[in-house]
């Protein structure tokens, strides 16, 4: 059973080098996002199909293998924004194709401040990435100001590999969180993920 952490304190990444990739470490974190991850990320491209096209924002997008996959299944814009310079300029080196043409944009930001306008976006994605955010109610505001309405937040978090796995508490608490910025949600068992989704 996963152990209970300190979560959504308001303290930043401190010393997780995954939370906030840089230096000489940057390079091999995002090499390791990119396997140990690429399993839930194709599971969750997957799942993002049931919603169909529009506009696109994936917050903390790491290596950019989501970006990847999304810009493959839909016709419309890809954003990209991550706190991380290392894993922007490893996105987009993935990407390259893809930026050139002007299908995917990406670019250092947060996921409480995307820097995208009111109502631009129709879609807003997080994968493994909202433990390690340092307000829970500061990225889920951020995700319902940025959507369209009638557009859908989905927020993920591993479900295996046990040691990354949340608690049921932490999750009953991304839950309740979720349903009182949105008013209502859903949550979603896949093989590797938990997801939370929810409507505007």
């Amino acid at each position: 059973m996963a152990r209970r952490r300190d979560l959504w304190t308001g303290a930043g990444p401190g010393a997780n080098p995954f939370a906030l990739p840089r230096g000489p470490l940057g390079w091999g974190a995002g090499w390791f996002l990119a396997r140990a991850n690429r399993t839930q990320n194709a599971e969750v491209a997957g799942f993002l199909r049931a919603f169909g096209g529009g506009d696109v924002l994936e917050v903390g997008h790491g290596p950019g293998i989501l970006v990847e996959l999304l810009a493959r299944q839909c016709d419309s814009t890809v954003t990209g924004v991550d706190p991380s310079a290392e894993m922007v300029r490893m996105a987009r080196r993935r990407n390259a194709g893809a930026v050139r043409a002007g299908r995917v944009r990406l670019r250092r930001a947060s996921a409480q401040d995307t820097g995208c306008a009111d109502e631009s976006v129709d879609l807003v994605v997080t994968v493994n990435t909202v433990a390690m955010w340092p307000r829970l109610d500061g990225g889920l505001t951020e995700f319902h100001r940025v959507l369209r309405p009638g557009g859908r937040a989905v927020v993920t978090w591993h479900r295996t590999p046990e040691r990354f796995a949340l608690t049921p508490d932490e999750l009953d608490t991304i839950e309740v969180a979720v349903r009182k910025r949105f008013g209502t949600v859903e949550r979603h068992q896949l093989p590797s993920s938990v997801v939370f989704s929810a409507t505007r």
